[in-house]
Order: structure tokens, then sequence, then C-alpha cells
């Protein structure tokens, strides 16, 4: 029972104050036992090892602030009061990390000791020499400049702060918006991690259900492969925010309920309406905050997620069509299992069985890194991935969107090779309802062109660095990305996990049912001796494998992609007369598969191969929506067993979405996006109507 006196968490009134029933208790006791039994939870020897790694860090820090200002020529006394502190922020911040997790650290400097030679300099020297310091990775080039490295096996994202103090106090309030006077915007961006987990803590109603919540979703979110911000998914902050507008909508709901309201609602939002936890604020201290009526840029966000600290940004900017479309599967995957258990019909190990990745499509790039160690790779890996997202991106745009692609946010290692290896993967396939003539193409060999040349700006290239963009279809994918080393026949998965229920009957026979989010290190044979190959390269300075030096040869190249349902392999040939040349730097080189299985080098071709019409076949699941392009031109409404509920829902949503823009205490005027991703004027009141009852579980509600 609720009272309409009761505190008002966000920018709307909640859709249901409804406390938790004896079912909804009984459930949480089963989650929160599952979460345990998964191991979601450290130990506390590990939590105090986190607490003393911590507290060594901060002096380190201190010295190296003190070194500094002795070096920079200040008085004994300033030397004596220097001083950096240390805040946390991400999961540690939030209370919901798990066991092996990064720590997420700011230090905070004073003025004159800054990012780019003291921090990136100074300190790495003096990190680069200490024994219990492993892993050591500078990215001052990333859009949160960063330092990454294990300080006695703990993994930890550092980023540095120079505010406008000379002496910075043990006790700063790093939400006092005053911290953010005289400073440049990457400083912003380092210190906005500390004050969102702070200011999400603050605007949830319960912080215990919504951490018990978070957690469950994270873990939910890495099962089903959506959480990855640098891949254009779910990241930590995206999600927590989507969590903690979930608990505010719901304020006396528990966890199990919390969760399946997410997947409810969630599935009804009409993207691109932004999730906001509180009014945008604007300040006289002139920062860029996310405004579509002003920045044009902000129009094309097809997933606002918006921080609750000034300076207002969206924290999902990465998210395209693409994977927008993914997570919006994924939604309606997590409603119809949420809604199964409260059916009693299923538990809730069905909502975290693994995504079957490898088995939802038919085609997929192939996306292979080698550099010449470890260290190299790991740098190398860490560029690359940033902009894998690029490569999505610059796929739908060359093909219109008729093309579309699923990237996989995990890595995979083959560790047969000689030199260091590392994989990702990314589904295809033509846009269902697209009208197709026979022979018809996508040709994306400037697309894979323009990615590798963007690739090859990599300021800190190394010799043996080195990516090869390849086309497998699915019976082709290598054998290392299996748990167990090597494909399995097909096992009936559980009721609850329908990826592909209308599975085509004429479709490949297809193995390898499980997928993990840890890199398989197993040895790789494939079956048919030969990858196909799309090969780009720089010079390499390191032995190559023998799979690698069967596929070089020169000349220039790219992948067309047949739009035509063939139901096989169809490969256009014309051989360059300089195809026998053995090796060629910055070439792409296509290598096929002839009709006996052995390996051709074609040299400089066209290779068209069929993406097959994966309707039914694409992951998708029952209740889907029919139009899959879920970006800023088009919303979907997605119908299922709880219809009633659900329009009751789409209608409550708009009405808040109405109110909900640039709310701001004067009641300045604000905006929505509507469907069709253009601007829609509205006055923003807060005095709308109560929200009524929306489910059958919720009617007995007081007003």
């Amino acid at each position: 029972m609720g009272s309409c006196d009761e505190k008002q968490y966000g920018v709307t009134k909640p859709i249901s104050r409804a406390g938790p029933t004896v079912a909804d208790m009984q459930r949480n006791k089963e989650l929160e036992k599952f979460l345990v039994e998964s191991g979601l939870y450290e130990s506390d020897e590990e939590a105090a090892k986190r607490v003393e790694v911590l507290h060594r860090l901060g002096q380190v820090l201190k010295s190296w602030v003190k070194m500094l200002t002795r070096r920079k020529g200040y008085t004994d006394q300033m030397v004596e009061d220097a001083n950096a502190v240390i805040f946390t922020f991400g999961s540690y911040r939030l209370g919901v990390h798990g066991p092996g997790a990064d720590l997420d650290t700011l230090c905070i400097g004073p003025s004159y000791v800054n990012r780019e030679e003291d921090f990136f300099f100074a300190l790495h020297d003096i990190l680069a020499n200490m024994e219990e310091i492993t892993e050591l990775q500078p990215i001052p080039d990333a859009h949160v400049p960063v330092m990454k490295f294990k300080f006695d096996g703990i993994s930890i994202d550092l980023l540095y702060a120079s505010i406008s103090c000379l002496v910075v106090r043990d006790d700063l309030d790093i939400s006092d918006v005053t911290i953010l006077q005289n400073i440049d915007e990457p400083t912003v961006r380092s210190l906005n991690g500390c004050r969102v987990a702070d200011q999400i803590l603050k605007l949830v109603p319960n912080a215990e259900n919504f951490r018990t919540t978070l957690r469950c979703l994270k873990f939910w979110a890495k099962r089903r492969g959506v959480y990855s911000n640098v891949t254009g998914f779910l990241g930590g902050v995206n999600l927590a925010l989507l969590v903690a507008r979930v608990c505010q909508l719901y304020p006396n709901a528990g966890p199990s309920m919390l969760v399946s309201r997410f997947f409810r609602v969630y599935t009804q939002w009409r993207w691109p309406n932004p999730v906001m936890l509180c009014p945008i604020e604007e300040n006289e201290l002139g920062f860029s905050i996310w405004d579509p009526r002003k920045n044009p840029r902000d129009r094309t966000h097809h997933m606002p997620i918006i921080t609750p600290a000034y300076p207002c940004m969206n924290s999902s900017y990465n998210v395209s069509t693409s994977t927008l479309r993914v997570m919006m599967e994924q939604f309606q995957y997590g409603n119809k299992i949420c809604g199964e258990i409260e059916l009693n019909k299923a538990q809730w190990t069905a909502l975290f069985e693994p995504y079957a990745f490898f088995e939802s499509y038919k085609n997929y790039l192939q996306v292979d890194l080698v550099a010449a160690d470890v260290d190299d790779l790991r740098a190398w890996k860490g560029w690359v991935e940033s902009r894998l997202r690029q490569l999505t991106l610059m796929i739908e745009r060359d093909t219109s969107g008729k093309l579309q692609c699923h990237p996989y946010p995990y890595e995979y290692m083959d560790i047969s090779r000689q030199c260091a290896h590392s994989a990702f993967f990314m589904g295809l396939q033509r846009k269902p309802g697209e009208v197709v003539q026979e022979g018809q193409q996508f040709d994306i060999r400037g697309t894979v062109d323009e990615f590798r040349h963007s690739v090859n700006m990599y300021m800190f290239w190394k010799p043996g660095m080195d990516i090869y963009v390849s086309h497998v279809r699915r019976r082709q994918i290598p054998s290392y990305v299996f748990p167990e080393g090597y494909k399995r026949s097909r096992q009936s998965r559980p009721s609850g996990q329908q990826d592909n229920p209308h599975k085509s009957s004429q479709e490949d026979e297809i193995s390898g049912t499980e997928q993990c989010e840890r890199n398989f290190k197993r040895k790789y044979f494939d079956k048919a001796g030969v990858k196909q190959e799309v090969v780009v390269k720089k010079q390499f300075s390191v032995p190559l494998d023998s799979l690698a030096r069967s596929i070089l040869s020169q000349g220039s190249s790219g992948l067309s992609f047949d739009m035509h349902n063939s139901g096989q392999d169809v490969m256009e040939r014309t051989k360059s007369p300089e195809s026998d040349t053995e090796c060629a730097p910055n070439s792409s080189v296509v290598t096929s598969l002839t009709s006996d299985g052995g390996c051709e080098d074609v040299g400089s071709t066209q290779m068209a191969v069929s993406v097959e019409d994966n309707k039914g076949v694409d992951g998708m699941i029952s209740g889907r929506f029919d139009d899959t392009a879920c970006g800023i031109h088009s919303v979907p409404i997605v119908k299922n067993e709880d219809a009633r509920g659900n329009e009751a829902l789409q209608n409550e949503l708009q009405q808040q979405m109405e109110v909900l823009a640039f709310n701001s205490p004067n009641r300045m005027p604000g905006m929505v996006l509507n469907s069709k991703g253009s601007v829609d004027s509205c006055c923003a009141k807060t005095d709308h109507k109560e929200i009524e009852p929306l489910c059958n579980e919720e009617r007995g509600e007081s007003q």
C-alpha cells in the first residue's frame, strides 16, 4: 500500500507503488540464492585485498605529487601540503562489483600537475618500476584518458583530473559543481564517473534493491552478449541508469519484480525518447549538455540514456541501429522468460541461458588480430576493439541499412598460432523484408578498405601488428570458439531459450550449443583446412603460421555479399596477373574454398557470398517486432501474451515522455523526440494525472 504523499523519485510519478507480494518475496529469495551460487559476490578476502590495494595506490599517488611539487620548484611548505586524493567509481562505487572485476579509480591532483606529461610519463615511469605493477597500458588518446594496469593482481583503470586548486583537501566534495571550474572537457569526463555514481545512489528509492537488480541484469547482459559499451551495447553506467529508472517507476518493488519490470518497460519504450533520472541541469559554467534542440548530433542518437550529474550527457552514444535491434530482441527474450517465471513455468536459470551466437546466423565476419607478443597484442587489441563499432556503422551506411551486423563483444584466442592472436566475430544478415533481385550484391570492398585505413592510423603501431577480416559461413566457424575446443552436435535447448523459434527445415545442420564469455584457448583444426579470408595487413616482421602464409598474395580486393537466397556459397573469381606474388604489404586478399575442399589463391577478386534470408533464423524470439530497423526512424511496439497490460504501459510511458524532457524548476519549455526522430515542443509539467494501475497484480493498489 502506498500513499500519494510519498516522496517522488525521478521526473515523473511512479507507475506503481505496490510492494512485494508473498510470491514476489519467494522469488526474491530464489533470485538471490541463484546469484550467490553463480559466484557473483567476491569473498571477504578479496574485498579486503581491494581495500589494501587502494590504500597502497593512494600512497604512491601522494608521493608522486610531492615529488613533482619539489621538482617544479615550490616551497617546502607547499611540498608538505601537496596532496592527491583517490576516488572510486563504476561497479565498485555502486556496490555491484564481482570477483575479478576491474577497479575504476580517479586520482584528483592540484592544478600544476597535468595529465599529458606528469600523469602519462612521470607516473607511468614510477609504476613501470614497481614489481607489483604488471600489464601497464597507458591510453592517452581515449575519450576518457586512462592508465590500465594490475596492482598485485587487481585490475585497475586509473583516470586523472587536475582541478583548479593548489592544494587538494582529503575531504574534497566531488559532488560540488564548483569543482568543474576552469577545467577542460576530458577532465570533466574523468570527474563525472564518480559524480554520476553518487547521483544514481541518491536518486533510487532503495539502494539495496537497486544493487541486487543491477547485479542480476549485468550478469544477464553478459550471458546474452549485450554487455559492452565500446561495441555499442550496454556498459555498466548505461545499465545502472536503466535499472535506476525502473526503480523510480516501481519504488516499493523487490528485486524479482524490478527485473521483470525492467524488461516490460524497455520492450515498450519508444526510443529515441531519453531515459532520465532527473531534470537536465543547465549551468553558467557553460559546458555542453545533451540537448537535441540545440545540438543536431544529439538528434541522431538511437538510445539516449542521460547521466544525472552536470553536465548531463548521453552515456549510450555508441549505440547503433544494429546494436539497438539486437538489444530489443534480448529485451523481448527477457520479458518472455520473466513472464514464464511469474507463472511458475520457468526457473531463474532460464533467464541466464547463454546466447547461441554461433547458431543464430549463417554468415559471419571474423576479425583476427595478431602481434609479436602478448604486450603488443594487448595494446593493438584495445585500439582495434575501439574501432570495431565504426566497421558496423560503415557497413550500415554503405548498404543503406540493408545488411545488418551483430557484433559479438567477446574475444577468442587460437593458441596454436606462433604469434599472439585474438579474434572477434560479427553476425551478418540481410534486413528481413527487403525485396531483392537475383544476383544483387552488397559490395563492401570500399568499406573494408576504409576500415583498414582507420585502423592503420594507430600511432603506436609496431611491426607484427596485423589485422585480417574474413567472411566465414556458420559451418566454417573455427573450433576454438567452442567451450571444449570442438563442435558438438546440437542438443535440444530448454523451452525458455527460443533464440530461433522459426528455424528453416532447409537450413544447414549446425553444431555447437553453448557460448561462454571467457576466451577459449583451444587448438584450431578447420575441417576444410583453410579459411575464406580478406587480409588487411602491414609488413610482417614476425614468423607467420602456415595458415597465414597460405593466404598472402598480391592484389586489392574486398567482399561482395550476394543478397539472393541461393542457399549455397556463390563465388565469382577473376584472377589478377599479380596474384603469383607471395606477399605484399597493405593488400587485401581473398582465399576461397574450391569444390574439392582445397585452397585456391585468387589474388585480386570479387567475392560474392550468399547472405541467405535469415527470416526465422536470425536469433529473434517469439513476439518479435516486424520492423527490425529500430533506430531513430522506427520505433517498435511489441505485442505479447500480456497485450492488454502492455498497451496500458505503452500509453502511460507516452504520457510520461511528454513531460519528462528538460524539466527544470522554472518549468522551462521542453521537447520530446517523436518516433520519427524529429523534435516536438511541449511545456514540461509536473502536475499530470496520477498514473493508473497497469497490470493484474497492481490493480489492488490504493490510489
